[in-house]
């Protein structure tokens, strides 16, 4: 039985814009600045960077992502969550109810986030194609294991299969420089 390979991504902090936190914070009207497209189709890093004030310290010149999303999330590492003062609980993307928040600073204005604040669980984005060539199906749970000198096991690995997505495996970039991994790595999709 042949290897199900894939390519991993490590997602650096980021922050995900609702439309109305957009323009209180760079101004009425304000269309986000497409800056270069992302692998996942019609996710693009834009030109614009926040700050995040938290009760502890602040992290500046956060990348915001579009396209604009109907509740603002903010996608940290727990390393991050420490220096900003709060705990954002592990969770699948658009899981925000009860993390912390933070207050975001923009050119215009700022927002008191009341929640947001997550850390993104591992997962893999995957076209319904690559889930039935891989033998797997959306929502379901995987092992990962990564190559090279510090090779690991990444368990617990949502697989995300929409007729939108690209294949690739995202970690956050403490998970991914634990594991020696590099954009573009490729990594085996493990089914017990």
């Amino acid at each position: 039985m042949s290897k199900k390979m894939l390519p991993a991504a490590l997602s650096n902090r980021h922050i995900h814009l609702s439309k109305e936190d957009i323009e209180t914070l760079f101004g009425e009207g304000y269309e986000l600045t497409r800056k270069k497209d992302l692998s996942q189709p019609g996710q693009y890093a834009c030109e614009e960077k926040v700050d995040l004030i938290g009760p502890k310290k602040s992290i500046n010149g956060v990348r915001v992502l579009g396209p604009a999303r109907p509740k603002t999330q903010i996608e940290v590492s727990l390393a991050d969550g420490f220096v900003l003062g709060v705990k954002p609980p592990v969770r699948d993307s658009g899981d925000i109810a009860g993390s912390p928040g933070v207050k975001i600073v923009g050119p215009k204005g700022e927002v008191e986030l009341n929640e947001g604040v997550i850390a993104a669980a591992r997962h893999i984005h995957m076209h319904p194609d690559n889930a039935k060539e891989f033998g797997v199906e959306d929502n379901q749970r995987v092992k990962v294991r990564t190559t090279g000198e510090r090779s690991i096991v990444f368990e617990n690995v949502l697989v995300r299969s929409k007729d939108s997505y690209a294949l690739e495996m995202h970690v956050d970039v403490d998970e991914g420089n634990a594991a020696g991994l590099k954009n573009g790595d490729m990594v085996e999709l493990i089914l017990d």
